[in-house]
């Protein structure tokens, strides 16, 4: 028992020494390029850090983020909606866009495809275009509009169609109008 005890006497003072070694590791070097992540300065709290939600304003919250997303989202859409009200035929961009289905899982509660757009012109365009999903029979069940904003010239843009009515159907997508504005 006589063996156990300086050991246990020692603890508390390795415990204390490996806490300041640690310490004194993390505030070592602070020339180094890029963000010290050991060294932080503590301030005092401000009353207004005990207030209540309600009372003071909040950073934005993943719903904020999307309900933006989505709502930039639609406007785009939209934009694209109306550039195709007046097109005739495939439009002047049919060449410029190609759609293929992305695979499905029997859980799915919506049909999507893939829409690649590349501008083949010189400058930044919007792209508006029209994807049907269709069956095995050549029936469309459902039209999706999608847009793309300031395509790069000579690049990709990649962009995807959700249907909810084509869901849990073997649909094909296909390109039935693309206008460039």
């Amino acid at each position: 028992m006589k063996a156990n005890l300086p050991a246990r006497a020692l603890t508390p003072v390795v415990a204390v020494a490996l806490l300041a070694a640690g310490a004194a590791a993390c505030d070592s070097d602070t020339s180094s390029q890029g963000t010290n992540q050991g060294v932080h300065t503590l301030t005092p709290e401000s009353p207004e850090a005990h207030a209540s939600p309600s009372e003071s304003p909040s950073p934005r919250t993943q719903q904020s983020f999307a309900a933006s997303v989505s709502a930039e989202s639609e406007r785009v859409r939209q934009e694209a909606a109306q550039r195709l009200e007046g097109v005739e035929g495939r439009g002047n961009a049919a060449g410029d866009v190609s759609v293929n289905g992305l695979p499905l899982t029997a859980s799915e509660e919506v049909r999507s495809a893939l829409v690649r757009v590349t501008n083949s012109t010189d400058e930044p365009a919007f792209y508006a275009v029209k994807v049907e999903f269709v069956d095995a029979e050549d029936t469309v069940l459902d039209t999706v509009v999608v847009g793309v904003e300031d395509a790069p010239p000579d690049r990709t843009v990649s962009v995807q169609a959700n249907s909810r009515e084509a869901a849990g159907v073997k649909t094909f997508p296909r390109v039935a109008q693309a206008e460039r504005g």
